[in-house]
């Protein structure tokens, strides 16, 4: 139990290192149609320590109501210019306690919320991360490339991604 234990831990440390300097990010819903629907969002640095992420919001935003109706989302991150994705599902559910939106707060914020704090129908969104996927290349585009051509030349196929599936509750 303590390996599953440690791995669980590793893999959130992974996912957390992978999305520190990603701000934005893709949160998808079901709409009530079953259409998917995605929106930029900022985790504005507030990754858990156990994988939950923090979004702020407007309570009565189209998210919330979709999200009231099925709580299953998907969080996506991307760093092109790093080859770095990352892909987590879980639950969300919206958080109206005052004290947690004040400890949340950040002054960049005002762009989207300009009443700050006072702002009568601010709330989070907080997504119970459950699983996850992640695509890392850690090479450079000319380790990258020298493995392109070599593969295209010898017919080896160079695996320069580390790719995983990981259980995050």
């Amino acid at each position: 139990m303590a390996n599953a234990t440690e791995n669980q831990t590793q893999s959130i440390e992974k996912i957390r290192d992978l999305i520190k300097d990603i701000d934005f990010c893709m949160l998808t819903t079901l709409d009530d149609d079953g259409c998917l629907r995605s929106r930029p969002m900022s985790v504005n640095g507030q990754v858990e320590a156990n994988g939950d992420l923090w979004f702020f919001t407007y309570g009565s935003s189209h998210k919330v109501t979709e999200v009231n109706h099925n709580n299953e989302v998907n969080v996506s991150f991307s760093a092109p210019d790093k080859q770095c994705y990352v892909s987590l599902c879980g639950t969300a559910e919206l958080i109206t306690d005052r004290a947690k939106i004040q400890e949340l707060w950040k002054p960049e914020l005002k762009a989207w919320f300009p009443k700050e704090l006072d702002e009568p129908d601010i709330a989070l969104l907080k997504i119970t991360t459950t699983k996850g996927e992640y695509w890392d290349s850690p090479a450079g585009w000319v380790a990258k490339t020298v493995g392109f051509i070599k593969a295209a030349t010898t017919g080896d196929r160079e695996n320069m991604t580390e790719n995983a599936k990981v259980d995050l509750k």
